[in-house]
């Protein structure tokens, strides 16, 4: 089998998020970026077909050079080589499109995004991807199997789960539970950094959506506490100030 898994560089979740250019840029300044989660566990997916059925994983993120230290991260996990679109990520549609361009020649049996980005949460490439492609989509899966040319996912839906199939070439969303993320031991990290890092080119730097400002959630609201005899004032409260009553 052979497996794209796409990867996007994502700030930590105990980064402490500013902007910069009066509110209408994210401060990239000291944040450390990491696989995105739900790509990891894409990543993780693609690692287990592969090893089961045999084949190579390929592992492609769009971004500059501060991008590479996470993708040596996804080589160091286990992927085979990586290709690197040079370009600013600017929206969905433009990193479907840069990723597209990329492997433009190539032969994917499929390919492993994450649901979405823990940053924008769009859960836009995977879609995009597909109708680029004119591969089949199974979005948000939190099981998958492969028999011969064959893939059965369980996906979650509104208000439960569904089983379904689909011929390859396909593209997969990874959901949680699909698979445990693994962490890179000595001997990855070592090989990782031999493996290919092919670097792309990709000049359009046309955008369908523009981000025009951005603003933090309000602060977090003083705590008033109620001694547990005075249920009284509680009910006064949530009835005068809060109107839940």
């Amino acid at each position: 089998m052979n497996i794209l898994v796409c990867l996007s560089a994502v700030p930590d979740t105990t980064t402490k998020i500013s902007f910069v250019d009066n509110d209408s840029k994210f401060n990239t300044a000291g944040v450390q970026f990491i696989i995105n989660p739900y790509d990891e566990l894409a990543l993780t997916k693609a690692l287990e077909l592969t090893e089961a059925n045999g084949g190579e994983v390929t592992i492609i993120t769009v971004g500059d050079a501060s991008v590479e230290p996470v993708m040596r991260k996804g080589l160091a996990i286990g992927a085979h080589k990586a290709i690197r679109v040079n370009t600013e990520a600017l929206d969905g549609m433009h990193v479907a499109k840069c990723i597209t361009s990329a492997i433009e020649g190539e032969s994917f049996d499929m390919i492993l995004t994450g649901r979405e980005s823990i940053d924008y949460n769009g859960g836009q490439v995977a879609g995009i991807l597909s109708e680029m492609l004119n591969m089949g989509l199974v979005n948000v899966v939190t099981s998958l199997t492969v028999e011969g040319n064959t893939i059965t996912a369980v996906r979650d839906i509104d208000g439960g789960r569904e089983t379904v199939s689909a011929n390859m070439p396909c593209v997969i969303s990874a959901q949680k539970e699909l698979c445990e993320p693994r962490i890179p031991n000595m001997r990855g990290i070592m090989q990782a950094r031999t493996k290919p890092l092919t670097v792309v080119e990709y000049s359009d730097s046309y955008a369908e959506t523009k981000y025009t400002g951005y603003e933090l959630p309000p602060a977090k609201q003083g705590v008033k506490l109620i001694d547990a005899e005075n249920a009284g004032e509680l009910i006064d409260l949530l009835r005068t100030e809060k109107k839940i009553l």
